[in-house]
């Protein structure tokens, strides 16, 4: 029982160690993955021994029973986190460039500078990549919203930030922001930026361009945000 606990405990550090290196440069995130990997198998293992210790060891204190729980507890949560991935992984097409104008999308500028050798290009991934989208997201298309280019640069900021991602360029001239979204464990970067269009009447187009640095899929994340951006601004903007 104490065993399967602290092995249990064991896979949970290397859970979070698997992340948590890669943010600190000890390892590749490939690297980090393979942690993870290894941490959801042994932890389904440890789940079944302490499944079986607690069904079949007859002499059981309560201390030995809330130790069993516990670990029982933390596989469950270790061998759900990686399997939700996985099928979410499967839900989605490999791609990690998303667009609401797949055939004008939005171009990087400053966040070309924070990109390495080894992340992805700031360039568009093409019509291949365009028709995959289309596809899976046929709901992300081109904002357009009545109001002047002024106060909806305003709203824009505002709602990045309320979403939790870094601002790193505002060019009010050309109608242009990018910002930098970062994931939880493996800290992860995800590059954004938002294009604003002024029309002839008195509506502003507004167009979003959400792309990973690293990795094939994105596990849908890049749309999410673009989704999210999206409806929070018409809702800012009408309650205005």
């Amino acid at each position: 029982m104490y065993i399967g606990f602290i092995l249990a405990v064991l896979c949970a550090f290397a859970a979070i160690g698997s992340g948590l290196g890669y943010r600190l440069g000890l390892w590749h995130f490939r690297t980090g993955f393979e942690i993870l990997k290894w941490s959801f198998f042994l932890s389904g293992a440890t789940l079944l021994i302490l499944l079986a210790c607690m069904f079949f060891v007859q002499t059981k204190t309560r201390m030995d029973s809330v130790i069993g729980i516990s670990g029982i507890v933390i596989c469950l949560v270790l061998v759900y986190v990686p399997y939700s991935w996985k099928k979410t992984l499967d839900a989605y097409p490999y791609i990690h460039d998303i667009t609401t104008d797949t055939l004008n999308p939005p171009n990087f500028v400053m966040v070309g500078e924070l990109r390495g050798e080894e992340d992805h290009s700031i360039e568009y991934d093409g019509l291949e990549v365009a028709n995959l989208q289309v596809e899976a997201y046929p709901d992300l298309k081109t904002l357009i919203i009545e109001a002047n280019a002024e106060k909806i640069m305003q709203l824009t900021e505002s709602v990045l930030i309320d979403m939790g991602l870094e601002i790193v360029s505002v060019d009010s001239e050309s109608g242009r922001i990018e910002a930098v979204a970062t994931t939880f464990l493996f800290g992860f970067k995800d590059d954004m930026v938002i294009r604003l269009t002024e029309t002839d009447g008195p509506k502003i187009k507004i167009d979003v361009r959400s792309k990973s640095r690293v990795g094939k899929s994105d596990l849908g994340q890049n749309a999410k945000r673009i989704r999210k951006f999206l409806e929070d601004l018409v809702t800012r903007h009408a309650g205005t």
